[in-house]
């Protein structure tokens, strides 16, 4: 198949940012058009620690105006998608060796100071000794301190801004690559190789939100020799089952100067990660390292009282963090912030690209992005994005647990542990996934755990799913609990859908 179509802003790339951006600019009444080369969040967005955070250890190097950035957002995302954004608490414990408590503090309360809270709760001291945190971890560690920020469903938040976005008329091309970008005309003309065929797009100005691929896309695509803008970072994480029962995430201290975080996760499992460090591969290859499994296995049972070891590892994931090269020494040392530099004009047609960038800063980017837009192209509507909801988040953030129970009382014949499920995922769009659902019998084939046809059925009319993977493991975790039978039952059903 062949086509030429039209459009404003043509975005390359569907992480966090580029969904971010079409989300945006769509929703001020561009036309928009956007092209991911894989999978919705196939990249650095759904290897992420899953955080919506300040940053805490920013602070040592100085990026306030992120650190305050970042902050400000936590309140305004989990507003607009209470279903995949929660608060939690962190506990930060003391190490004698380390950071001195006074400095601790003085972060902390700066911390709360900053960060425009209404809903988290402030940062508390605990005697860790006689708290219930203290217990999982070895008995020398006496003063905690436990403070607020939140987690968020990395993907599904990628998936849900591209869902929005096309609700309001953008076009999201999955699957399809982007293989020229050249200037004409005053403006550019796309060329794409995916699902529905060659196509080429014309448009006003690019967007090219790459992520790791941001500099490939202008050396490629682009055809523009000597581009060296980003420093990828390594980051990997293991999945373990469950290390303590309480709800709280900790914070840790290592001797390098960096931190790791272990955050209950799906119920059953411990989140543990993350690791810094450059990594010169191809993005697509990257993969934890004997040695990443050592650090972090290490840093972990520096602090919990059991040593946490390898066979207690269910899952590793890894990805490569795009940072802006500032020239800093060491990777824990790169900015975080993100980079927008524009390159050319309305008359000879204007790309802006982005580097860096970070879940929690994703929607002020992308009003960033837009402010650089309408440099070029001129203002239509304004800023809208800060008082949105995202689909299924039309309940307020301290309303989650009241809308599993309506959930459940409306389908009392399907398990309440699969409603509660579905809440965190889909929030208010449970509804149409379920129908007039009565009992499991009527949600179709069983593909393992709690997944059911019906629910692969909305997430491939609707969000872009398209192998087991994106179901699995982007769009949802089941990938957790199910069995390479039951895997491929499901690249079957899938396979029989012509994707």
């Amino acid at each position: 198949m062949t086509g030429e179509t039209s459009v404003d802003i043509f975005v390359i790339g569907g992480g966090i940012n580029g969904a971010s951006v079409a989300r945006d600019a769509v929703g001020r009444g561009f036309s928009v058009a956007l092209a991911e080369m894989n999978d919705l969040a196939s990249g650095t967005s759904s290897a992420a620690t899953k955080l919506v955070h300040g940053g805490l250890r920013y602070l040592e190097h100085y990026e306030f105006r992120l650190v305050q950035e970042a902050l400000s957002e936590r309140e305004v995302l989990w507003a607009a998608a209470p279903h995949i954004i929660k608060s939690l608490r962190f506990v930060l414990p003391h190490h004698k060796g380390l950071r001195p408590a006074v400095v601790l503090r003085a972060g902390l309360a700066m911390y709360d100071y900053m960060g425009g809270r209404r809903l988290l709760p402030p940062t508390k001291t605990l005697d860790l000794t006689r708290h219930e945190t203290g217990k999982p971890l070895k008995p020398g560690y006496r003063l905690g301190f436990e403070y607020s920020d939140c987690w968020v469903d990395d993907a599904r938040f990628v998936v849900l801004n591209a869902r929005d976005a096309a609700d309001k008329g953008a076009t999201i091309h999955v699957r399809t690559k982007v293989t020229s970008v050249r200037r004409d005309a005053g403006g550019w003309r796309v060329d794409l190789d995916g699902e529905a065929g060659r196509q080429t797009v014309r448009a006003k100005l690019i967007v090219n939100a790459a992520g790791p691929w941001v500099d490939h896309v202008i050396t490629g695509a682009m055809g523009k020799n000597g581009a060296h803008n980003v420093r990828l970072v390594k980051g990997s994480h293991i999945v373990v089952r469950k290390l303590y029962d309480h709800d709280r995430c900790y914070i840790f201290q290592n001797a390098d100067g960096r931190i790791i975080f272990a955050i209950p996760y799906e119920d059953d499992f411990t989140l543990i990660g993350t690791t810094d460090q450059d990594y010169e591969g191809n993005p697509k290859d990257v993969k934890i390292s004997d040695a990443e499994t050592d650090y972090l296995l290490s840093a972990a049972s520096e602090y919990f009282a059991k040593p946490v070891t390898r066979d207690q590892i269910h899952w590793t994931y890894s990805g490569v963090r795009p940072l802006f090269d500032d020239g800093a020494s060491a990777a824990q040392e790169a900015t975080r912030d993100y980079v927008l530099k524009v390159d050319g004009d309305a008359a000879t047609g204007a790309a802006i690209n982005v580097f860096g960038g970070k879940l929690t800063t994703s929607r002020r980017l992308a009003e960033s992005v837009l402010e650089k837009v309408e440099e070029v192209l001129g203002k239509k509507g304004a800023a809208w994005t800060k008082v949105s909801k995202l689909p299924g988040g039309g309940f307020e953030p301290l309303a989650f647990e009241a809308e599993v129970r309506r959930l459940v009382m409306d389908y009392a014949g399907l398990p309440a542990a699969m409603l509660r499920r579905m809440t965190r995922l889909y929030g208010t769009k449970a509804r149409a996934l379920l129908g007039e659902a009565k009992t499991v019998a009527d949600l179709g084939q069983h593909f393992g755990w709690d997944l059911y046809a019906a629910e692969v059925d909305y997430l491939v009319a609707n969000e872009w799913a398209r192998t087991a993977q994106d179901v699995l493991w982007r769009r949802t975790k089941i990938g957790l609990r199910v069995s390479k039978d039951e895997v491929a039952a499901l690249e079957g059903y899938l396979a029989g859908k012509g994707h």
